[in-house]
């Protein structure tokens, strides 16, 4: 087995060597208890004769790839989100294009499940934008995802944070758009520390004073809802929020930081999942998840245990450039040929914290061959000055 270079907190560098890796499915037939969708990133093409900053080129063949990888462990996919940097990189016209192509692979995918994020990244956040500009946004993005036969995800708007004046708008928009929906969608609320034009969202800072606000928008229409993921990386409020969902709604972990508890639920009831790190973790998650439906909670425990830091470390703040980790772990494992990202946001965290991050995914049995984990992990390195 190899070994890497890896550079140390202080300066210097040490000699480290992966362990075995742990035998994950790559294909999973064992039923599951809970609803999981892995939010997924998309594979850049490298040799695209763009400008990396500012346009976005997608190597279609490997993205899609990567998310029957996911179908083949019984995960479902939550396309076009945050994790596809989603307004980050991904503008609304290749973020339809995903969808179209994601939706259409999934129908010869038997039991694959989809769900796409619709927002309004189409349109300029602003003060002056009015809210029929937000409800036009919002049902153009609905519309095309119902047309390609896309499920929806129902993301917050930059647009809506800027333009709202109080709660009473939020409820406006959001009824508007679920009276329109041909199917129950997903809400989606991200917190500040994943995108920071989304403070104060549903019209309030706080986020007790909001999630009440929320709550109200979500019984008014419950009968449109499947379920709302929030992610505010707070266990404690994600557990208060789901014990007073409407009958029927779902609760989506959305919570990198605490999911394992979280699935796994208490006395009162659990969280289904829709999760950025499920990208990184898919093996072990549907291991797992398997393991939870046949009540065999401690081997549930014993496989998400150690991919606990491993997520906390890749979604370290600033929350926002979690994308880099899962990317360059993709990129480890194989499931990629380079490490290039839309954006450029290969860039976004530091040596050290790739690093710590390959440390980290060999404890958890995620490096899938280590021989060649090490020799990429070497070549970043190496472009890197670590010699």
């Amino acid at each position: 087995m190899g070994h890497v270079t890896l550079p140390t907190d202080d300066g210097g560098t040490e000699r480290f060597e992966p362990s075995p890796p742990r035998d994950f499915p790559v294909r999973q037939n064992a039923p599951f208890n809970r609803v999981a969708f892995a939010a997924a990133h998309v594979v850049a093409d490298p040799l695209a004769k763009s400008d990396p900053w500012l346009d976005a080129s997608i190597d279609w063949d490997r993205t899609i790839a990567f998310r029957k990888s996911l179908w083949d462990l019984r995960l479902g996919v939550a396309e076009a989100m945050d994790t596809a940097q989603r307004g980050m990189g991904l503008d609304w016209p290749s973020a339809l294009e995903l969808i179209r192509r994601s939706v259409d692979a999934a129908k010869d995918h038997p039991g694959a499940l989809v769900f796409c994020g619709v927002g309004t990244d189409h349109l300029s956040p602003s003060p002056d934008i009015a809210l029929s500009d937000v409800i036009d946004a919002y049902e153009e993005q609905a519309s095309a995802v119902e047309v390609c036969g896309g499920r929806i995800i129902m993301m917050a708007s930059r647009a809506l944070a800027a333009a709202a004046k109080g709660p009473q708008d939020y409820a406006t928009v959001y009824r508007r758009i679920l009276g329109q929906v041909k199917e129950p969608v997903i809400i989606h609320w991200l917190g500040e520390m994943f995108d920071p034009a989304l403070a104060g969202y549903w019209g309030r800072a706080d986020h007790d004073e909001a999630m009440e606000i929320c709550l109200g928008i979500l019984a008014e229409n419950a009968d449109k809802i499947d379920g709302i993921k929030i992610s505010l990386l707070s266990k404690n409020k994600e557990i208060a929020m789901r014990r007073r969902l409407p009958e029927g709604v779902r609760m989506y972990s959305g919570d990198d930081f605490d999911y394992a508890e979280l699935i796994e639920g208490d006395e009162a009831g659990y969280s289904d999942a829709l999760l950025g790190i499920f990208d990184a973790i898919a093996p072990a998650a549907s291991a797992a998840l398997a393991a939870l439906a046949a009540d065999d909670k401690p081997r549930f425990r014993e496989i998400l245990a150690p991919t606990v830091p491993l997520s906390r470390h890749i979604f370290q703040a600033p929350t926002r450039f979690y994308k880099t980790g899962i990317v360059f772990l993709a990129w480890l494992n194989g499931q990629q040929d380079h490490f290039t990202m839309i954006g450029g946001q290969e860039s976004a965290r530091s040596t050290l914290h790739l690093a710590q991050l390959f440390r980290l995914a060999d404890r958890a049995g995620l490096l899938r061959d280590p021989d060649l984990a090490c020799h990429r992990m070497a070549t970043a390195m190496a472009m890197r000055g670590v010699n």
